[in-house]
């Protein structure tokens, strides 16, 4: 298939669909390679940007999604009359992060890093698709373990979780007093922008 048809498939697809779509099965679908898909999109992916159109193409891991641009936010939460999803709370932030740095993970861990019993908060963040159950460890007890999935990428707008941030030294002063800072200012909200799916306060 040339290079146009596989891209304007891809853009089919995607809208069709809604939700991700793995790049293997794409390339599967559409007999071509999984470099070939992966160019295709990002080919939309510039001209949508290029042309600053109303859509975007977003990379999750080994999945494409097709969803609408950010700056066009407001307007779709007017027109759709949809209300403002709640910011997540301090809890939710801490389980989070603890999830995402360290997956996948027990909610006993959780618990024990928190020092408090974690399972609401858990559930809330599992409700919002923004960690998952990724499976049972084969102990006694068997527990579930969490990790963080499509909706958190997405969420924090990045492709891979090597995008996030690394965590400071916390075996120095100076790591501890970053860690603090981020932690302040995800209070304040200047990092939470995107981070706007959570549990009611």
């Amino acid at each position: 298939m040339e290079e146009e048809k596989v891209a304007a498939a891809v853009e089919a697809v995607l809208f069709a669909s809604g939700d991700p779509v793995p790049v293997g099965r794409l390339a599967e679908v559409l007999g071509a390679e999984v470099g070939e898909v992966l160019a295709a999109a990002k080919k939309l992916a510039d001209r949508y940007s290029y042309e600053q159109r109303g859509l975007r193409i977003l990379q999750l891991g080994d999945k494409l999604q097709m969803c609408s641009s950010p700056e066009f936010s407001r307007e779709i939460s007017a027109a759709l009359e949809q209300r403002k999803p709640p910011r997540l709370s301090q809890a939710a932030l801490e389980v989070l992060a603890i999830v995402a740095y360290y997956q996948p993970v027990t909610r006993a861990y959780i618990d024990q890093i928190r020092g408090v019993d974690s399972s609401y908060t858990v559930g809330v963040l599992t409700e919002r698709g923004l960690i998952e159950s990724g499976g049972k460890l084969d102990v006694p007890g068997r527990p579930s373990v969490y990790c963080t999935g499509d909706v958190f990428l997405r969420t924090m707008g990045i492709s891979d979780l090597s995008e996030l941030p690394p965590l400071p030294d916390l075996s120095t002063d100076e790591g501890i007093i970053a860690l603090q800072n981020k932690i302040d200012e995800l209070k304040s909200g200047v990092l939470s922008g995107q981070m706007s799916i959570g549990e009611e306060q």
